[in-house]
């Protein structure tokens, strides 16, 4: 774990009795519950009828729950907004409500993605005045960021605002908005008005363009005051995985405006790779795309080797996974953990060896001392000691836990 020591802390942890005395010379038993670490993946499968991004069909939820919850302690829930209100006025609140409870229920993080994106924006805003689609997009973000503060607090405030006003794939009412407006009083606009909504949330400006392009972008909207709380890459690997070196140089450009980064698209293939020369993964449409022995064997690998990679970075705050099976996957990929019959990959084992595994402390017997004291060294998260909860976390050098004499 050399090269992961920004993760792990060293605490001397006192057991103590009722009485507040030192328990001396017993056997407690210390194990991790949860990594503070946010290793994500979406949440689809779990909000019911799948939309267009996503989301296995086949009913198997027990079986799909048990995968996840395996694996994962942060959920990113979809707020497409032409999914989430086909209709005007009749947003799909109670669904997306009753996944989002349920996620925390378990103890997971939950995410919102996206409240202001040009892409699955609804039909009726075709045809609006600027200004009434401005304020319908106001007036969005703060239904979503208020009705939801509480168990959603982390959003994806804007999405892929660098193509926003150039978007040439289909009409949208948000890319002239966007050209109108310009991208930096777009991102104003979705990080303001969800600031004002919800002062305690988390707000991240995330993008698939890596290019200088995002820098620009980045620098324009820190120079123009806007507030932003973490810097959202997306690597969607359907050409193959683009290595140790590539991720490092990248994560370094952004990580020099000293934000944390979130890795919030995150795909590895375990079938054939999409061919070079596409540009725009969403051209890539064949009517099968298995996957095969040796794509899972590959994909286990990288994935051992990505997310070594991001997690030993101190500026990686966050990975964000894009599907848990092939059942459903975006752009029928095979992306998945699972295969679409719902038996795991090599890659699932591959993960849970590290998350589960290597950066986990299972539960271990250690006695006490003279002073009621051992020392817990382990990955900053949450841990109990003979069922009693407490932390290991940056900077934290003590702590305490009270069990029966």
């Amino acid at each position: 774990m050399a090269d992961m020591q920004h993760r792990i802390g060293e605490i001397t942890l006192t057991a103590v009795g009722p009485d507040r005395r030192p328990l001396t010379d017993r056997v407690i038993t210390v194990a991790q519950q949860r990594h503070d670490f946010a290793f994500g993946n979406i949440g689809f499968d779990f909000v019911g009828a799948a939309g267009v991004f996503g989301g296995a069909s086949s009913g198997r939820r027990d079986e799909l729950a048990e995968a996840w919850l395996g694996l994962f302690n942060t959920a990113t829930l979809p707020f497409y907004w032409g999914d989430y209100e086909r209709e005007r006025g009749k947003p799909d609140e109670a669904r997306l409500k009753a996944a989002a409870k349920w996620f925390a229920a378990q103890g997971v993080t939950v995410k919102g993605h996206p409240l202001l994106w040009h892409t699955v924006q609804p039909d009726w805003l075709l045809g609006l005045e600027l200004d009434e689609v401005e304020r319908l997009i106001r007036e969005r973000i703060r239904d979503l960021v208020t009705g939801f503060a509480g168990t959603i607090d982390l959003w994806d405030a804007i999405n892929e605002a660098v193509i926003m006003p150039v978007f040439a794939n289909g009409d949208n009412a948000i890319t002239p908005l966007a050209w109108d407006r310009g991208r930096i009083e777009m991102v104003r606009m979705a990080f303001e008005e969800a600031r004002e909504a919800n002062p305690a949330a988390t707000l991240v400006l995330n993008d698939f363009d890596l290019s200088s392009a995002y820098e620009c972008l980045i620098e324009g909207v820190l120079e123009a005051g806007i507030q932003i709380d973490a810097i959202g890459l997306q690597t969607h690997m359907h050409q193959g995985y683009r290595g140790e070196e590539y991720m490092q140089k990248m994560l370094d450009r952004f990580a020099r405006y000293g934000l944390p980064l979130h890795m919030t698209e995150t795909t590895l293939l375990s079938g054939h790779l999409m061919p070079a020369e596409i540009t725009d993964l969403n051209d890539y449409q064949i009517p099968s795309w298995p996957s095969t022995p040796e794509g899972e064997e590959r994909q286990a690998s990288e994935m051992v080797r990505h997310y070594r990679s991001l997690v030993g970075h101190p500026a990686v705050q966050s990975i964000n996974y894009w599907g848990l099976t092939d059942d459903g996957a975006w752009l029928g990929a095979p992306v998945g953990f699972l295969r679409a019959d719902g038996s795991r990959k090599p890659s699932y084992a591959a993960l849970s060896n590290l998350i589960k595994g290597e950066w986990w402390l299972p539960p271990t017997e250690m006695r006490t001392g003279s002073a009621g004291t051992v020392t817990v060294l382990g990955f900053f998260g949450d841990y109990v000691a003979d069922g009693e909860p407490f932390t290991v976390r940056r900077g934290q050098t003590e702590a305490t836990v009270t069990l029966p004499a």
